[in-house]
């Protein structure tokens, strides 16, 4: 799925896959969070509500560029740089077509269904 994303309003691509996570994130679209590092390797934000975690794929180490969801804390995660080993609490919800400086000093995120 398509979406359209802006980071401190400047649009990127992006798309979601078809799990149940992120359909369950695109039902509260459109979405403005803000970010905050963690880690150094990656901005975290917290939707309104957790997402289901129905049905999640098998655990994948995340990577630059992907978005993520941390089902214990219920918070987004935009990886800007390869992230731990795989974890069934991480759930990849998609990828995000930035550079991983742009990513890294992320302040705002806003994503909206694709036109």
């Amino acid at each position: 799925m398509d979406i359209r994303v802006t980071l401190d309003g400047q649009p990127v691509n992006a798309t979601l896959n078809g799990s149940p996570a992120a359909r369950d994130l695109a039902s509260l679209l459109p979405l403005t969070l803000d970010l905050e590092d963690f880690h150094g390797t990656e901005r975290i934000g917290y939707p309104p509500r957790k997402l289901t975690t129905d049905g999640a794929p098998a655990p994948a180490a995340a990577k630059a560029g992907d978005i993520a969801y941390f089902a214990p804390w219920g918070n987004l995660a935009l990886f800007y740089k390869d992230g731990p080993s795989a974890s069934a609490d991480l759930l990849i919800l998609g990828h995000i077509d930035a550079d991983t400086a742009q990513l890294a000093k992320a302040q705002r995120i806003t994503i909206q269904t694709a036109p």
